[in-house]
């Protein structure tokens, strides 16, 4: 059974749609309303919590604390820099066996998972 959506919610997935990257939530607030579609940033957030308890939206803390939001796409990855915030991708998934385990073992549903790695690039290695 599909979850009934607010105007807020659908606007905010067709702007993650559009965009197809992860965004912050006060971007998402700024981007509605360069789009004549402004809602108070309280509500973005809130829209935002209610979706990724749907399963359609994932958020990604940096190490900043920066929380940046985007679709349910695929699972993510990364190699975060702590001093210059450099957010490198992986591609390769050491966990999909381990999440299908805990699914199962647990009666838990997983709508997905991130996996990052904190440390310095090679960059900033050669800074210190």
């Amino acid at each position: 059974m599909r979850n009934i959506r607010t105007r807020s919610q659908e606007r905010i997935l067709n702007l993650l749609k559009n965009i197809k990257h992860s965004i912050s939530a006060q971007d998402i607030y700024v981007e509605l309303r360069n789009f004549n579609q402004s809602m108070g940033l309280a509500t973005v957030y809130r829209s935002l919590e209610a979706l990724k308890l749907e399963g359609l939206v994932q958020v990604r803390t940096l190490a900043n604390g920066e929380a940046l939001y985007s679709l349910v796409q695929q699972d993510k990855h990364h190699l975060t820099c702590l001093q210059c915030g450099i957010s490198i991708p992986i591609n390769q998934c050491p966990v999909h066996e381990l999440e299908r385990q805990l699914q199962t073992s647990h009666e838990f549903k997983v709508f997905y998972h991130t996996l990052e790695f904190f440390g310095l690039c090679n960059k900033c290695q050669g800074n210190t």
